[in-house]
């Protein structure tokens, strides 16, 4: 009986030259990608196409020597297929910009619970990438955003937990909402809310 190597010894044996251990590789996990990115594109051609995508990317990051995630393959390769059904998404116009407005409401962006595969995708990646920007807040408007957005906590409840009026959590939360939309113009990111 042939025994199965792990994943983490087939990168390290493939890095040193081993082409059959990449086979084995694809071969193992080729049904659980597929059938992610099939289940977010829902065409079987482009699912081709992605698969083969990202199979190049990850051959190019293991010969670079940059792959560092040993014992976790089939998760680091979920995410470059991700990434690249999201590339898809967009080079095919499907992601519109986001228009930054007066009456933006990053709520109405984030709310949105009835979603399919590929909204659902959408949906990550943009909280994903309000996730990054909100970091960039400073402490006492992240304080504020985050109570409302992700803790669902009224002003009232913000305003007894930071210790500060009403109208200044309205008003950090303004600044906060007011510097994510500079911040959203400035990195070009694109939100969808359909």
């Amino acid at each position: 009986m042939e025994l199965q190597l792990d994943d983490s010894v087939l990168v390290k044996n493939y890095i040193q030259g081993d082409e059959k251990s990449l086979e084995i590789l694809i071969n193992r996990h080729n049904q659980r990608i597929s059938s992610f990115i099939y289940s977010k594109v829902l065409n079987q051609s482009i699912t081709e196409d992605i698969f083969q995508d990202t199979f190049i990317k990850v051959i190019r990051t293991l010969r670079k020597g940059s792959y560092s995630e040993e014992g976790k393959f089939l998760p680091w390769v979920l995410r470059i297929a991700h990434n690249l059904v999201i590339d898809h998404f967009r080079k095919n116009r499907r992601l519109p910009k986001f228009e930054c407005n007066e009456n933006f409401n990053i709520f109405s962006v984030i709310g949105d619970g009835k979603l399919n595969a590929e909204k659902q995708l959408i949906k990550d990646q943009i909280d994903f990438d309000i996730q990054l920007l909100i970091e960039q807040l400073p402490d006492d408007q992240k304080e504020v955003i985050s109570m409302r957005m992700y803790k669902d906590m009224s002003f009232k409840e913000i305003s007894e937990n930071t210790g500060v009026s009403i109208n200044t959590a309205l008003g950090r939360m303004r600044y906060a909402l007011i510097n994510l939309r500079k911040l959203i113009e400035t990195h070009n990111i694109v939100l969808t809310n359909y």
